[in-house]
């Protein structure tokens, strides 16, 4: 009877020993895989078996529920992430498993030039294929619900450039975005509010969304910022043409015509309107944000564009009527108001 005992208890050994060899070769089987560049789609809520199963099916893999049944014991199929997964074929079973349970998953990037209206900023982010579109209601909804504002919410997003995995959605990223921005204020707003002499944090952004809006020239932003928060303390209106431009609206044709300065009707015209207009023009960067709490001392009122992106400043009217004549009236063959944009895209 003990020899019987013995050999019953080798043959289990010698049988888990076998099982786990078999385990063990399943975990560590290479993939298979088509084309040497490969990428696993997981949708959200897609089960670890319904994905290894997917990736046995397309001959991956192979004994895939035995490979669902080790990672279960590894407590790795309840960490699963959603994404899109890069597979090579020097990869394992195994370690494909590990990459969804880390959640190692492609990162692709949306970029939000500074400047861009939050119009154009929504196009960009629904022109990415991979990111998830919200209905119109459903995204209005969310964007006021974040930003505690109804009406216009331009410029209550940080222009960035967003990495995210595939299947996030709009709202997702825009909450990242506002969050950001509002972070970047409120710090801004604590240290230098007092001294900027601005009502608000919120006039503080529309401000800076005109200086963004004025100048693509990073060493002018100070200068700009400091030229209209003097004009503001001295009651003198700002007369800036991106303000009436952003107005104007889908009406504007690229023609700003005097009719358009004398506008009583559009509330952006900061020709007829005193002080700011009601809100931010655009989505302005941390550089014209940081201008505005941080401006250039200077004795400028005046600014006029010399044609090559910046500007002549001038303190008095007399010196910018003369700038105006060089510049304006006498304009070179190749002028421009601003710095040509760099080309922006998504990957």
């Amino acid at each position: 009877m003990k020899s019987r005992a013995v050999v019953a208890a080798a043959l289990l050994m010698i049988a888990a020993l076998v099982a786990g060899y078999r385990l063990h070769a399943i975990w560590v089987q290479p993939l298979t895989l088509s084309e040497d560049d490969t990428v696993l789609s997981v949708p959200r809520g897609e089960s670890l078996r319904a994905v290894l199963g997917g990736a046995e099916a397309k001959g991956w893999i192979h004994d895939s529920r035995w490979l669902g049944w080790i990672a279960q014991r590894l407590r790795l199929d309840q960490q699963m992430k959603a994404g899109e997964y890069q597979l090579r074929d020097t990869l394992t079973a195994g370690a494909m498993v590990q990459l969804m349970a880390e959640g190692q998953v492609i990162q692709y990037t949306v970029t939000l030039p500074e400047g861009i209206t939050l119009r154009e900023a929504l196009s960009l982010v629904h022109s990415h294929p991979k990111i998830a579109q919200s209905s119109t209601e459903e995204l209005t909804r969310a964007l006021e619900d974040m930003t505690g504002r109804t009406g216009t919410l331009e410029g209550l997003f940080l222009p960035e450039t967003w990495a995210f995995s595939a299947g996030d959605s709009d709202i997702a990223i825009l909450r990242r975005s506002h969050n950001a921005l509002i972070a970047l204020l409120d710090t801004l707003w604590e240290s230098h509010g007092a001294q900027s002499g601005l009502p608000s944090a919120y006039a503080a952004l529309t401000l800076a969304s005109i200086v963004e809006k004025e100048t693509g020239v990073a060493s002018e932003r100070a200068l700009i910022a400091g030229v209209f928060l003097k004009r503001l303390r001295e009651g003198m209106r700002l007369q800036t043409d991106p303000t009436v431009i952003y107005g104007l609206g889908e009406g504007y044709d690229g023609d700003l015509k005097r009719s358009h300065l004398r506008d009583t009707s559009n509330p952006y015209n900061t020709y007829v309107i005193s002080g700011l207009p009601p809100s931010p023009i655009a989505l302005p960067g941390e550089a014209a944000i940081r201008a505005v709490f941080q401006p250039a001392d200077t004795d400028a009122l005046y600014f006029v564009a010399k044609g090559d992106g910046s500007h002549a400043f001038s303190a008095t009217l007399s010196e910018h009527q003369a700038n105006v004549r060089q510049f304006q009236l006498q304009r070179r063959t190749d002028y421009r108001s601003s710095p040509e944009a760099p080309a922006m895209d998504s990957q």
